[in-house]
Formats: C-alpha cells, sequence, structure tokens
C-alpha cells in the first residue's frame, strides 16, 4: 500500500485549485463590472444596500480573489472575497435584474 499519491494525482489537485481560483477570479471581476453598470436607483428599489457599497463589497472581493490564491498563506482573504462576491451573485443580482426588468403582466 502506498503512503503517498502518485505524482499525478498531486498535480491534478493543484490543476483543480488553480481553475478554482481562475475561474472565480472571473467571476468576482464580471459581478463589479455588473455592479458599476446598473442603475443607482435599483439597488434602493431592489432594498439592498447602495450602489457605491456594493462597488466597494465587489470590488474588494475581486481584489481579493484576484491578489490571494486558495492554497496560500491568505487563503482568509480569498475565502471572504469569495463570500462577497457570491453573496452578489446569488441575491443582489437576481433582484436588481427583477426590479429594472418591471413587472411581467
Amino acid at each position: 500500500m502506498l503512503l503517498f499519491p502518485p505524482l499525478s494525482y498531486a498535480f491534478l489537485d493543484l490543476w483543480v485549485l488553480k481553475l478554482l481560483d481562475w475561474g472565480f477570479s472571473f467571476m468576482g471581476l464580471f459581478a463589479f463590472i455588473h455592479a458599476l453598470t446598473q442603475r443607482t436607483d435599483a439597488y434602493t428599489a431592489a432594498e439592498r444596500l447602495t450602489k457605491p457599497a456594493w462597488l466597494g463589497i465587489t470590488g474588494g472581493g475581486a481584489a481579493a480573489l484576484l491578489l490571494f490564491s486558495p492554497g496560500d498563506f491568505g487563503m482568509l482573504f480569498w475565502l471572504a472575497g469569495l463570500v462577497a462576491v457570491l453573496v452578489y451573485m446569488v441575491d443582489v443580482r437576481p433582484k436588481l435584474i427583477e426590479v429594472q426588468r418591471g413587472p411581467r403582466w
């Protein structure tokens, strides 16, 4: 029985982490650009924080995702940036789209 996995598994693990890092970094940039291009009054109509607040949150999250990596010493900052971006993508973005779309009927 081997105590250590073959070398190819270690490289596979690193590549999966790197692909996740790149994907979430791209999502952070997308969230920031999306927050930047939305109307200011849509945030208050959706009963969320103001546009400058979400620009700071998504910008800080995108910066943390770009500057730190999941296997690095700054993994806590990376996770905080990921949570900030995911909250925007899952909660705020759909509400903004719904408010700006208007009534369905």
